[in-house]
Order: structure tokens, then C-alpha cells, then sequence
């Protein structure tokens, strides 16, 4: 067995490894998911001098293409989100979908899924992207299964009327009344949603003039380029030595940034909440939670040199401005080693209050929602916003509408 036949022969192995430890974890749910994920060679997609076992791995996106400052533009997502996509789309053969966001891994495990009789649309506003994903598909034998486009999907895909299910593989932070337009009555639109710069992957049905969902997957994909783009707004503070954090906001951005000027400075604030998790255990809807009620909220960053990254260890990038003052989720041993206790530290000069504020929350979190159903979002689009909402349902304002977050309550 020559060097090539021994390559194809381990990735075979692990893929299969790979798709038996999806199905355990409850990523891969149907035979249909599960044949195409076996079935579709995911090392043809990525760089080829990617490890076998980073390609192979439940959670590791792996790049293809960055821009000049060295962020990612594309990639291969990671493999738990490449079948948990389709799973939340519902696909059955036959159907025509649109895949906006090219790579090619992921419309080769479409194209196997709604099978022969069914076609796949496959469209990157980028010229190389489309094109590295046009040579791969058709090195690996699904030529006439996937039509690939250069266009930019935030317009309506020319050539095509409407489409069974609408697949997103890049974060969007709104979602295009052209996607509206062309997705069938009864179809599905799975999109990875940025709310205030935390990502889920919603699937979306419609019910009479909005869209619900019907699932929802914690995920993270690279942002949405073209007119579909959003631009956070940065406050960046600087310490005493000169080092920064920036303070990223999504929407809602303080009318007066200034008032923050020299927080660092000053000496730091913490409150606990008394609400404990142990480790390993997931806390990602106490995220979504801030996202929806924490007043001020923003996404924190340090840089190496500040006295937040030398302990990074102890907080999420995630806090809340209250006026001349900011706080930041933290955590502290707790559990006797077992866990940690979440709490906010803070600076500014009302520090203690904007802690008290995001403990506030952690602990309506914990008493509301933890431990209970996922939350229900919703979308509707400009000119169909409800008048009222029940009471503990978030309202995120969009370009082209609104998106809703229902906390179940009891």
C-alpha cells in the first residue's frame, strides 16, 4: 500500500471515529446525516498541510483563507456544527437548497444528503473562495450535484425562484429579506444569528407574518462580509502603562465613551453572586441571558501587557457600562475545587453598582432560566413587530427587523 492509500485508509478511520462520536453525543441524530458525513472525504477541503486529527476533531474549525490583518474570512467549519446544520434544516431528498458561505465540505454533505435528485447552490461573495471550492467539488466528483456562485448574498440569487432550505455557514447579523423572499412556504432557514456578538445557529420556520424557531445550536462562524456586513462599535480604555481593553458593542453603544476615560486607573470593585456550577458544565444560556436583559452590554478584549490578561483564567468576555463604569463577568473557586462561583468585577467610580447589576442578573438567570427549556426566538420582519410581547421576552432591533428571545418561565 503506497504512502497515498495509507492517508486515505486513516482518514477513513477517522472520520468514521469522528462520525461514531457525533452520533454518541447527539450532534448526528438521523442515517441520513450520519451516511453523508461519512461518506463526504472532509480532509480534500482543508489546507493541505492540515494534521489528520486537527481535520478530525469534533470542535476545531480549521482556516482557509485569511485577510491582511490575519483574521479569518473562511473556513471549514468545525465538524459538530457541519451536522448539526443540515439535522436542524430538516433536508430530505429531492430538495433544493442554498448554502451561502463557500468551502465545499459542507456542500458536498448537502448534496449527499438530498441525493441525486436534488441540487445544491453554493454562493461566496469572494472570487478565490468560490473558486477553491468549485476545484475541490469537482476533484471529488459532485460536478453536476452543486452549482457554485460568485454573488453576494444579501441580494436575491439569480436563476433560482425558491428553495426548499436556506443553510447561512457565515455569522449574520440580520437577516436578508432576500433570503425571505426565495425561501419556500414550508421551507427551513438555518442562520448562525449574532446577537450582541453571541452566535447561535437558529432554524427558522415561518408561522404566519414572522419566522420561529425550531432549534437552536451554540456555535461560532466568521462574520458575514458584503452589504449583509456589520460593524461594531470599540471603546478602547487604556491602564496606566499604556496597554488596552476595548469595550466592543454590537448595538446600544453609551452616548458618552469619554466618561470611562482613566477607569484602569482606579481601584477595582467585585460582587459575588453566590450562584455556583461545577466544571465541565456548560453555562453558555447564562451568556444569551446577559445578552438579552444586562443593561449596557459589550464584549470585552484585553491586551497582553493589562492586568485583565494576566487573569484570564478567572473572567468572560462579557460585561455591562453603567455611566462612568464598567463590569465583567468573573469567576472564583467554589465547590471545594469542584467548580466556581460566578460573580462581576469592576472599575470606574460606580463600580460596586455596575456589579451589583450583572450579579443581579446572574441570579435572575439562575432562578428564571437555568436548568429549564431553551429559549424561543423569533424574527419579524420591518412593519410586523408586535405591539406587545409577554413580559421577560428580549427585543434585539435589526436593519430589516426584529428578533425576539422568549425565556420559558416556571
Amino acid at each position: 500500500m503506497n504512502d497515498e492509500s495509507t492517508d486515505q485508509a486513516q482518514a477513513a478511520e477517522l472520520r468514521n471515529k469522528l462520525a461514531d462520536e457525533l452520533a454518541a453525543t447527539g450532534h448526528i441524530r438521523s442515517a441520513q446525516v450520519d451516511q453523508a458525513f461519512r461518506a463526504v472525504p472532509r480532509h480534500a477541503f482543508v489546507p493541505a498541510d492540515t494534521p489528520l486529527e486537527v481535520t478530525y476533531q469534533a470542535d476545531s474549525a480549521v482556516v482557509t483563507k485569511r485577510d491582511a490583518n490575519g483574521t479569518a474570512i473562511s473556513s471549514v467549519s468545525a465538524a459538530y456544527i457541519q451536522v448539526a446544520t443540515p439535522e436542524q434544516a430538516e433536508l430530505e431528498p429531492g430538495m433544493l437548497v442554498l448554502e451561502i458561505g463557500s468551502g465545499g465540505a459542507n456542500a458536498a454533505m448537502i448534496a449527499e444528503i438530498v441525493g441525486p435528485d436534488g441540487h445544491v447552490v453554493s454562493v461566496d461573495i469572494d472570487p478565490e473562495v468560490t473558486t477553491r471550492a468549485s476545484e475541490l467539488l469537482n476533484a471529488n466528483g459532485y460536478t453536476s450535484r452543486i452549482s457554485v456562485m460568485e454573488v453576494d448574498a444579501e441580494h436575491d440569487i439569480p436563476a433560482f425562484d425558491q428553495f426548499n432550505a436556506i443553510i447561512v455557514t457565515v455569522g449574520a447579523w440580520d437577516l436578508s429579506p432576500a433570503w425571505l423572499r426565495q425561501l419556500a412556504p414550508n421551507g427551513t432557514l438555518v442562520v448562525p444569528l449574532r446577537m450582541n456578538g453571541v452566535t447561535r445557529s437558529i432554524a427558522f420556520r415561518r408561522t404566519n407574518d414572522h419566522l420561529t424557531s425550531t432549534s437552536s445550536v451554540v456555535c461560532g462562524f466568521v462574520p458575514m462580509q458584503g452589504a449583509g456586513k456589520h460593524a461594531d462599535r470599540e471603546f478602547r480604555l487604556s491602564d496606566p502603562d499604556g496597554q488596552v481593553v476595548t469595550l466592543r458593542f454590537d448595538d446600544g453603544a453609551p452616548d458618552e465613551p469619554a466618561l470611562l476615560d482613566g477607569v484602569l486607573a482606579g481601584e477595582r470593585s467585585e460582587v459575588w453572586s453566590g450562584v455556583t456550577i461545577e466544571h465541565g458544565v456548560s453555562f453558555a444560556d447564562l451568556h444569551l441571558w446577559l445578552v438579552s436583559f444586562l443593561p449596557g452590554f459589550c464584549r470585552l478584549a484585553a491586551e497582553e501587557g493589562t492586568e485583565l490578561a494576566q487573569e484570564r483564567k478567572t473572567w468572560f468576555p462579557f460585561a455591562g457600562v453603567r455611566g462612568d463604569s464598567f463590569a465583567y463577568l468573573s469567576v472564583r473557586p467554589a465547590l471545594d475545587g469542584a467548580g466556581s462561583e460566578l460573580g462581576a468585577r469592576a472599575y470606574g467610580p460606580h463600580g460596586m453598582e455596575a456589579a451589583a447589576v450583572l450579579v443581579e442578573q446572574i441570579r435572575a438567570w439562575d432562578e428564571q432560566a437555568r436548568n429549564h427549556a431553551q429559549p424561543t426566538f423569533a424574527y419579524w420582519p420591518s412593519g410586523h413587530a408586535p405591539a406587545h410581547l409577554p413580559e421577560g421576552t428580549a427585543r434585539l432591533n435589526k436593519t430589516h427587523g426584529l428578533v425576539t428571545i422568549s425565556w420559558p418561565t416556571g
